[in-house]
């Protein structure tokens, strides 16, 4: 069974409390997601280390349940 975007909004705000998540579902069939989230964890890592984070939010779900997540992170301005 695929996630749902509510699910994979909540997994992330449980690990980043004070992010600002968007989830897009891209193909309109709960399989391809693309996330925008925008955290002060984020603040002096590199953009690989915030992908890292995202996806260790995601607690193994990421290329299993959920199958594909185009991600952009950000640090707040």
């Amino acid at each position: 069974m695929p996630m749902n975007a509510r699910e994979i909004e909540q997994l992330i705000k449980d690990a980043l409390p004070d992010a600002t998540v968007v989830i897009e579902d891209l193909a309109g069939d709960g399989d391809h997601f693309a996330a925008r989230i925008v955290s002060a964890a984020f603040r002096g890592k590199s953009r690989v280390q915030q992908h890292q984070m995202v996806y260790a939010a995601l607690k193994g779900n990421m290329g299993g349940v959920l199958h594909a997540l185009a991600l952009q992170t950000a640090a707040p301005d």
